[in-house]
């Protein structure tokens, strides 16, 4: 049985960052850290009403930290890597967006991709 989509990708970002969280970072949690979330993605069919042998979703993924450099150099890192995982067929879809939380004063980098993957 493969892995799915979702745990090929959380492999792959705690092999650079290993607090890296799907949906929510817990609370207290050390910098830097990931969050991402799926937000949809595309099911195509076959003509003949059958699903394809790939899954497809559209990912955002967050990186907090004490400072915009950090978090941009791990964002950085995090697509390098996204874009030429060996399984993981991924597509950056933006350049990253930067972001600031008032609450904690950490920095942030957004960014979203388009990943395909076997099913």
């Amino acid at each position: 049985m493969s892995l799915t989509l979702e745990q090929t990708l959380q492999t792959a970002l705690v092999a650079l960052c290993p607090r890296s969280y799907p949906d929510v970072a817990p609370e207290g949690t050390a910098t830097p850290y990931v969050v991402w979330h799926q937000f949809g993605g595309q099911a195509p069919i076959y003509t003949e009403s059958a699903l394809i042998d790939r899954r497809n979703a559209y990912v955002q993924i967050n990186v907090w930290a004490d400072t915009k450099a950090a978090s941009a150099t791990l964002s950085l890192q995090i697509e390098q890597a996204l874009v030429a995982h060996p399984v993981l067929q991924a597509e950056p879809q933006n350049a990253l967006q930067a972001a600031y939380d008032e609450d904690t004063t950490l920095r942030g980098s957004m960014q979203d991709f388009s990943i395909w993957a076997p099913r």
